[in-house]
């Protein structure tokens, strides 16, 4: 295909997808009541949120405007993952004409974990906030109202759910560098103290609550999701037969060791002696040539 055309079909192929975000941005606009009602429950679980019935307080919007475009955003973020399955495709169309055949099937195992990797990552997100808001309003200071400007938190929650979702595709990283061939099962396992060192400063920062909860659950759970990662990684070390070549268990710093075992030399087959060389025959001088007389002219 020419550059025009490649171009031409990728147009083609963004407009499909936009108009499977719109369809399902259109979805999601009825969706978006429930889904905040949803989000609105670690809210809801606060102290000092319900009255004397039961019932929750509504969060505070500072704006006109606030209610109808925080509708929106929820609409959005639904109609990404309603029309997830058509963008996706239209995605994954343009480019695997230009992939090998096992390419693509890998193309295709990674993207089936990535989704519910992603998924975890979100529920977990949710349980953290659940947690999270309780221990930051007992820690902070007294005598404030719990009643929250309606876009920080609907914004806060969403963060953190993308953030969870994102931080559970780490083991897709290192699986694409075992089967791309750069680092070995071994090499991965050798970085194990950086891994949970990392794990653990990480949950620290992204946890929203200072406490131990939220940080241990996030930081457990990258490190057992990294073990399963080596441990798929070992599994495909040996079908592929890794860790036999001449080379393995050598260091970059060490010299390979050599084999210094003579091999047995046998003794050739006779050569038989060579027939006699014929004498030269004699050279006999040349006859003198007669020159005439105009030959010097």
């Amino acid at each position: 295909m020419s550059l025009i055309e490649h171009v031409r079909e990728l147009r083609t192929r963004l407009f499909r997808a936009s108009l499977a975000v719109v369809g399902g941005l259109i979805v999601g606009f009825w969706l978006a009541d429930p889904v905040f009602l949803l989000l609105k429950q670690p809210y809801c679980r606060l102290p000092g949120t319900t009255d004397a019935l039961g019932n929750c307080q509504d969060l505070l919007a500072l704006a006109p405007t606030t209610g109808f475009v925080l509708k929106l955003k929820l609409a959005l973020w639904l109609g990404l993952i309603i029309g997830g399955p058509v963008w996706l495709y239209q995605l994954w169309a343009f480019i695997a004409p230009g992939l090998h055949r096992h390419e693509r099937k890998w193309a295709y195992v990674f993207v089936a974990i990535a989704a519910p990797l992603f998924a975890a990552g979100a529920v977990l997100a949710y349980l953290v906030v659940d947690k999270g808001l309780g221990f930051l309003m007992d820690s902070g200071v007294g005598g404030l109202s719990n009643q929250f400007e309606v876009s920080a938190y609907i914004a806060f929650i969403t963060n953190m759910i993308l953030l969870f979702g994102v931080a559970f595709e780490f083991p897709l990283i290192l699986l694409m560098l075992n089967f791309t061939g750069v680092a070995s099962a071994r090499r991965l396992l050798s970085w194990w103290r950086v891994v949970i060192f990392i794990s653990f400063a990480f949950a620290a920062i992204a946890t929203p609550d200072p406490g131990p909860f939220g940080m241990t659950l996030l930081a457990a759970s990258l490190c057992l999701l990294y073990f399963v990662a080596v441990g798929v990684a070992f599994l495909n070390d040996k079908r592929r037969g890794r860790g036999k070549e001449i080379y393995a268990g050598i260091g970059d710093d060490e010299l390979s060791p050599l084999d210094t075992t003579p091999e047995p030399v046998e003794a050739g087959q006779r050569v038989e002696a060579a027939s006699p060389i014929d004498a030269p025959e004699p050279i006999t001088a040349p006859t003198p040539i007669e020159r005439r007389y105009d030959d010097m002219t």
